[in-house]
């Protein structure tokens, strides 16, 4: 099934890539947009841990730097019945951690500095039971490619206001300029419905990896106590990223959202993760 609604959001953002394409270019730009397309998917698919890592600047730590944090990435694993992904540590003061690659075989869990300096054994431990039970359902390939094709969408929306400003740079069949109001629309629009896209890959996912982290754990209270903590890190500390990329980590890394924006966000919401592991019963 998780191939199935990657296939299909891969589906939908390169159409919309395409579209993007054509307002921008005419017939030209459609064109190009599809070949860049095609390259994009091919490589947000072989390279997504790759990719990922590179965006949130995570550096591999041996054994020998960090055995804390490979011995319980190696038992969680074990508990997971999958191979152990490699561990990554990011020098950010922000509290927070991601899990990557296209399948359990090419995985990555990276935490932040920020996190391990203000969580205990027992939090960073349910912390990384949470990524790696991201890494089990799969769910990092679905994050990694919309985050990367939902980003090229919004770059080039960015290319489209400014070539509104000077009319439109491709020809229609006519070889008049491209509609500039068109043009502005779109490249309003897009982002927004990338983001809608984003919101596809479902909030759910984030309560079954809460639910299967806190079972590979064997306790909630690791988790639930993290969340909490995390979520008044990130707000003090927010980590330097984009908002395409935060569905890639355990707690949204920006600002805290009010009004509509809690609409639109990519994580439920910490007291009701917090509330549903407390119902939880582990061993």
């Amino acid at each position: 099934m998780n191939t199935v609604k990657v296939a299909v959001l891969m589906a939908a953002l390169t159409g919309l890539f395409v579209l993007m394409g054509q307002a921008v270019g005419g017939n030209g730009g459609m064109i190009i947009a599809f070949v860049l397309a095609v390259v994009m998917n091919f490589g947000a698919y072989w390279f997504s841990d790759k990719l990922a890592l590179k965006a949130t600047r995570a550096r591999a730590v041996s054994e020998a730097e960090a055995p804390e944090l490979h011995q319980m990435v190696e038992i969680l694993a074990k508990r997971a019945s999958i191979p152990k992904p490699g561990v990554y540590v990011v020098d950010d003061p922000s509290p927070n951690a991601v899990a990557t690659g296209r399948n359990p075989a090419n995985a990555a869990v990276a935490v932040n500095t920020g996190l391990l300096n203000i969580l205990d054994r027992q939090e960073v431990y349910g912390v990384l039971a949470h990524e790696v039970a991201h890494i089990k359902n799969r769910d990092t390939l679905t994050m990694t490619v919309v985050a990367t094709i939902a980003g090229a969408i919004t770059m080039i929306a960015q290319f489209a206001q400014f070539a509104a400003m000077f009319g439109g740079l491709g020809r229609n069949e006519d070889g008049e300029g491209m509609n500039p109001i068109g043009l502005l629309v779109m490249a309003l629009v897009a982002p927004f419905a990338a983001m809608i896209m984003q919101l596809a890959v479902s909030r759910a996912r984030e309560f079954e990896a809460d639910k299967l982290g806190a079972q590979l754990a064997g306790d909630t209270h690791g988790l639930s106590n993290a969340l909490l903590k995390l979520e008044r890190g990130t707000m003090a500390i927010p980590t330097h990223t984009t908002p395409n990329r935060a569905p890639l980590y355990i707690v949204n890394p920006l600002k805290g959202m009010d009004g509509l924006s809690r609409l639109f966000m990519t994580h439920p919401p910490i007291q009701e993760r917090v509330s549903k592991l407390s119902q939880l019963k582990v061993s």
